[in-house]
C-alpha cells in the first residue's frame, strides 16, 4: 500500500517551506505531492511544482470539507490508479483543515485498500498558537491528530514563547514527537511504520464562519500594502501572492516580501469572518 504523510499547520507556520525541503531532500524518490490551499488561487501549488512536478493541487477550501472532499477522494484514486510504483504521497492540507476526519474517509471508501496513513506532521508558530488557539479550534485538533509537532520559526520568538508553546503541545498531545525547527529544516521519517491512532472527526461545513476569503489583482504598492495589513492585524489571517515586482507574505508572523521582478500582481486574502466587506472596502485607498 502507498503511505501517505500529512502536513498540517496554521496559516504562516511554515508547512510550504517544510515541504520545499521535504521536496530537496527526497529528489531520488518517487513522491507525490498533494497541495490543499483554503484560497480559490493557488499559490502554494505553483511554488512547489516550480520544485517538483508530480504536484496536485486542490484550492478552494479544505479537502475535508464536504465541498471538496469529492475531489481530494477523486485525485487519490487517480493516485492509487497510476502512481502504484510511487514511494508514496505527502499532502499539505489547508491552514484551516481539522484532520481528524482522514482515518475514516479512507476507510468509507476503501481507499484504505490502496492507502496507509503513515505519518502526521503538524507545524506551529510559537505565536500564533499561543494567541489563536482558543478562537480557533481547528489549531488545537492539528496537534491532537499529530504524530509529530514541528515547534518552527524559533528564532523569531522569544525562548519564553518557545517553551510555552512546547508545554502546551506536550499537554494536548504528549505521544506527539516534538521538534523545535528554524524554517522547518529537519529530518522526519515521512512514511513510518502505521500506528493505530484512533481519530474521531465529522467532514467540516463548506463555509466555516470563522473565515472569509478573496482575491484581488490590483498593482499594490508593496510598502503601503505592508503597513495596510500591519494596521489591520487582527483582522487578516493571510495575505499570500504577487505583486508587480515581488512576492508579498504575510501571516501572524509577520510580513515577508522577496523581489521578483515581472510577476502579474494577484493576491490570496484570508481575513477573519464577517470582515471581508469592510476591509476590501478601505482597500481602495491602499
Amino acid at each position: 500500500m502507498l503511505p501517505i504523510c500529512l502536513v498540517t499547520g496554521f496559516l504562516g507556520t511554515g508547512k510550504t517551506t517544510l515541504l520545499k525541503n521535504i521536496v530537496a531532500k527526497n529528489r531520488d524518490r518517487k513522491i507525490v505531492y498533494l497541495i490543499n490551499e483554503f484560497s480559490a488561487h493557488d499559490v502554494d501549488g505553483a511554488i512547489v511544482s516550480a520544485e517538483n512536478p508530480n504536484v496536485v493541487s486542490i484550492p478552494g477550501g479544505s479537502i475535508f470539507c464536504k465541498c471538496l472532499v469529492t475531489e481530494f477522494i477523486s485525485q487519490l484514486k487517480k493516485v492509487a490508479e497510476y502512481g502504484p510504483d510511487s514511494d508514496g504521497v505527502v499532502i499539505e492540507a489547508s491552514g484551516m483543515a481539522n484532520p481528524k476526519v482522514i482515518e475514516s474517509m479512507l476507510t468509507e471508501t476503501k481507499l484504505d485498500q490502496h492507502f496507509r496513513l503513515a505519518t502526521i506532521i503538524s507545524v506551529i508558530d510559537p505565536n500564533s498558537f499561543l494567541k489563536l488557539r482558543h478562537t480557533l479550534p481547528n489549531i488545537t485538533a492539528q496537534i491532537e491528530a499529530a504524530d509529530v509537532v514541528l515547534i518552527n520559526k524559533t528564532d523569531r520568538n522569544p525562548a519564553e514563547k518557545t517553551a510555552e508553546a512546547v508545554a502546551l503541545v506536550q499537554e494536548i498531545n504528549p505521544a506527539a514527537e516534538r521538534i523545535q525547527t528554524v524554517q522547518c529544516n529537519v529530518e522526519v521519517d515521512l512514511f513510518a511504520e502505521s500506528v493505530p491512532r484512533g481519530l474521531q472527526g465529522e467532514y467540516a461545513k463548506c463555509r466555516d464562519p470563522n473565515y472569509e476569503t478573496f482575491v484581488t489583482e490590483q498593482p499594490f504598492d508593496g510598502g503601503k500594502l505592508e503597513t495596510f495589513v500591519l494596521e489591520h492585524a487582527a483582522d487578516i489571517y493571510r495575505v499570500k501572492g504577487m505583486l508587480a515586482d515581488e512576492f508579498f507574505d504575510c501571516s501572524t508572523a509577520g510580513v515577508i516580501r522577496t523581489p521578483q521582478p515581472g510577476a502579474a500582481p494577484k493576491l490570496a486574502w484570508i481575513v477573519k469572518g464577517g470582515t471581508q466587506e469592510r476591509i476590501r472596502s478601505v482597500l481602495d485607498e491602499v
